[in-house]
């Protein structure tokens, strides 16, 4: 048999057992004819239930040895029709519905939600500015908590388990601000059209100026822990690369943009909730890769201490109205828990009864059917920790909405995954999966 020959064996079973029939072939047929069946790729499936993809997002690769040829995103998984069940349900019911889309980021969905109502009705400038502030400090609170869930569970993906048990011990302390505040750990329905469910109760502004100063103590270990890490660094530093040309044609936002270096940020370009008035920097890092996005949500945790502090300072006076005046809008907003921890207390029941007739029939037709909203549509966006948020509310002038649709940015940027992950290698997969920090509630919603 000669060099470029090599043995195929063909086999048939007789009488006295199996034989072989042992032939030569040529090697450079073989070689031509292997390459042309491309049995070296193959299909996984990563995904929808394993602990590298965020929630239930499936993804489909296709791999070529440990190299990524493509990269496909499979939702729907976790589809809730929060959006359909909205058109049910009145404009004061909807923010039952809106926070549970992104769940770790409640507020957002709330308070974009709760803008574009006040924008339909024509209240936007008449939103108390208590209210507002504290708006923007549970905001800012809630950005803390996404980002510190975002490090914790990448840090966790790449096998550094003391930042994720970092990251979700100091998100403890600001869940326990949330239910202090609004009675819950996430779900709030805390942001209402016209301001809010009610004020901030007793001794809160002094548990936040705790959690603010601990949580500030606690953000080097971040620094110390993972920034200059070199291990930590060799998993993130140009893995899931994305230049700004290929974010605008892909319509991604948040960490994954300002990560090109452009200091784009709706708080400072299209402010909303008297962001203007505030004193904080758009954080940016010029990489374009999941080490750069790393460091932006670092930062942007001290930019947001730094936006709760001033919050803080403002709230000081301790009064001021939360909801609107006009009592045709306003949800009461003096709502409080009896002795026994159901519904109103007895007090605020008799002074709702107590004062006419009118006025109970007013609270009943309020509460059970809701305001009318004049007809017409609008878009508010706000930026929430993983980008652009909007949301497009369109009324045919009844007390629901004809249509609520929203714009989460983690439908959005998950669109970069094939332009970060094809090339790359499979386990680079799960850290650019991690840089782009989707939430699937938002996603299917």
């Amino acid at each position: 048999m000669s060099t470029h020959e090599t043995a195929q064996a063909t086999e048939r079973e007789t009488t006295e057992g199996r034989v072989y029939t042992v032939t030569g072939g040529d090697w450079d047929e073989i070689v031509t004819a292997a390459a042309k069946a491309d049995d070296e790729r193959i299909i996984v499936n990563m995904g929808p239930q394993h602990p590298s993809t965020h929630g239930v997002l499936r993804l489909i690769l296709e791999i070529d040895g440990e190299t990524v040829q493509e990269a496909r995103c499979g939702i729907g998984y976790l589809h809730t029709g929060i959006e359909k069940n909205m058109e049910f349900r009145n404009w004061v019911q909807g923010t039952t519905f809106v926070t549970r889309m992104d769940y770790l980021t409640p507020l957002y969905n709330e308070t974009a939600y709760c803008l574009a109502v006040e924008k339909l009705l024509g209240i936007t400038d008449d939103i108390p500015e208590r209210a507002s502030v504290i708006r923007v400090m549970m905001m800012e609170l809630n950005r803390i908590s996404s980002h510190l869930v975002c490090l914790a569970t990448g840090g966790m993906e790449i096998g550094s388990t003391t930042l994720m048990i970092y990251g979700f011990r100091d998100r403890e302390v600001i869940l326990d601000i949330f239910e202090l505040v609004t009675g819950l750990r996430m779900n709030h329905a805390y942001v209402r059209p016209g301001g809010l469910a009610q004020d901030l109760p007793p001794g809160a502004l002094d548990q936040i100026r705790e959690g603010v100063k601990l949580l500030r103590s606690r953000m080097h270990e971040y620094d110390k822990l993972a920034t200059n890490n070199p291990v930590f660094k060799a998993r993130l530093v140009d893995v899931g690369y994305l230049d700004l040309a290929g974010c605008m044609a892909l319509g991604a936002t948040g960490p994954i943009l300002r990560a090109t270096g452009l200091p784009h940020d709706l708080r400072k370009s299209q402010p909303y909730c008297g962001y203007e008035s505030y004193d904080f920097e758009v954080e940016t890092a010029d990489g374009c890769d999941s080490y750069g996005r790393f460091l932006i949500r670092l930062r942007e945790m001290e930019q947001s201490l730094r936006i709760v502090e001033q919050c803080l300072e403002r709230l000081k006076s301790g009064n001021g109205a939360v909801m609107v005046a006009d009592r045709k809008i306003a949800w009461p907003a003096q709502l409080s828990l009896g002795a026994d921890g159901m519904g109103n207390s007895l007090d605020h029941i008799r002074t709702i009864m107590g004062e006419s007739m009118e006025a109970l029939i007013h609270h009943f037709k309020l509460v059970t059917e809701g305001f009318h909203v004049p007809a017409g549509q609008a878009y508010v966006a706000v930026e929430s920790p993983k980008g652009e948020l909007g949301v497009h509310v369109v009324s045919d002038g009844g007390t629901r909405p004809y249509r609520v649709h929203f714009r989460d940015p983690s439908f959005t940027n998950l669109q970069t995954v094939a332009a970060m992950c094809e090339g790359g290698q499979v386990a680079d997969v799960i850290v650019a999966v991690a840089g782009i920090d989707p939430v699937m509630g938002g996603v299917d919603r």
